[in-house]
């Protein structure tokens, strides 16, 4: 069994952590100075031509097919990749990328909608989570009624990444009730912000902070369906489902980086006549950290190589967001306690991932919901003990 990574591999995250490292990692100190000042770290046009530097390193659409000028990168490369984006705190990510449900717009939405996207001329989001319909999907409200040529939406979205920037969203709402969420009663709908909506700024705990998106008789072209109508909440569910092994692949970058400086800090701090790091209590601290985090990386990997089989990955990738998450905020909250009160101030990024990792464990599949899923699967015969291996 060979768990080396290929020669291709390692040249593409080798690549990428060397942009990473000169590119995005300068400009740490600036963008803690601008939080600490309330502004955001980084604006718009200064990540856009990051994103654009990327691309002349050959990094541009890690997930789009080629023939929209992407690389279409297998799952375990653009796992590593995301490891890489993980070890720096800067809202960074490459460019060329789209929604991937976006993928099933018809041509003329391909042209209005996804083309520009993927060249970064438009800032999508998307919208299924609603006040009473996080975890249960399948509890969403907000209705669409058709009215001739078009349809009218009346409802609330909340918790939407990117809502606050978007000058589109891609909403799920309900087009037959009597059918049900499951059975086919929703759509999913291309809607432009000049329609209607609004968005509403949601302050967390974390830099900057997700939307609210508010519909009221928003008058939206039947042409504007993406996909089927009644295909929403399968849409939904293939949009959710692609983050849940690039999430824990950003938490291996996070942890790793947060690890070193612990590591660093324990080397040189000294106390009482000697470093901090010849006390027994900081070295289980490390050890727990770098067991946990090994083993997080495998299940990462297993999950992104079973992308790449073609086979169903909902259950390695349910075990790796559960684990991915709980270790980085394990290992965050043990390098901050290495640190000692230095660690708790904004002169350091580690408070600053301790509020942004915590949620890592409750968006797109609390843990309570990969739980849910993996026991299920067990329970249900829909998969063994052991996985392939079995």
């Amino acid at each position: 069994m060979d768990f080396s990574l290929s020669d291709e591999e390692r040249a593409v995250r080798d690549t990428a952590r060397q942009f990473i490292t000169r590119e995005v990692m300068p400009l740490e100190q600036e963008a803690l100075r601008r939080e600490r000042a309330h502004q955001p770290g980084l604006d718009h046009s200064e990540l856009r031509e990051l994103q654009l530097k990327a691309k002349k390193f050959g990094f541009w659409g890690l997930s789009t097919p080629e023939e929209y000028g992407g690389m279409n990168l297998p799952a375990v490369l653009q796992s590593l990749i995301w490891t890489e984006i993980g070890r720096t705190f800067v809202q960074f990510r490459f460019g060329g990328e789209a929604d991937n449900i976006l993928f099933y717009a018809n041509d003329e939405q391909k042209k209005e909608y996804l083309i520009p996207t993927i060249e970064g001329e438009r800032i999508s989001c998307f919208a299924i989570t609603e006040p009473g319909a996080g975890s249960d999907a399948a509890n969403i409200k907000l209705s669409a009624r058709r009215d001739g040529d078009d349809w009218i939406l009346n409802g609330e979205k909340t918790f939407i990444t990117n809502g606050n920037d978007a000058d589109f969203v891609i909403v799920v709402a309900v087009t037959d009730r009597e059918k049900g969420v499951r059975g086919g009663g929703t759509t999913a709908f291309l809607v432009d912000r000049s329609m209607g909506w609004r968005s509403e700024f949601i302050q967390t705990m974390g830099e900057g902070g997700p939307a609210a998106l508010v519909f009221e008789d928003v008058r939206v072209p039947h042409r504007n369906i993406l996909g089927e109508v009644g295909q929403g909440f399968e849409l939904g569910m293939m949009w959710i489902g692609k983050g849940r092994y690039l999430i824990p692949s950003n938490a291996l970058g996070i942890a790793e980086r947060a690890l070193s400086m612990a590591i660093e800090y324990a080397n040189t701090r000294e106390t009482f006549g000697r470093k901090i790091g010849d006390n027994q209590a900081i070295q289980w601290m490390i050890a727990d950290s770098e067991v946990e985090l090994e083993a997080a990386r495998w299940l990462i990997l297993k999950a992104a190589w079973t992308v790449d089989q073609g086979t169903d990955p909902r259950h390695a990738s349910s075990m790796a967001k559960l684990y991915g998450a709980a270790m980085v905020n394990n290992v965050v909250d043990r390098v901050m306690q290495v640190h000692g009160g230095m660690g708790y101030t904004r002169e350091l990024p580690i408070e600053r991932w301790y509020r942004q990792v915590r949620l890592m464990r409750i968006y797109e599949g609390t843990d309570e919901m990969q739980r849910l899923i993996i026991a299920r699967d067990l329970l249900r015969g829909y998969t063994k003990i052991g996985g392939h291996l079995a």
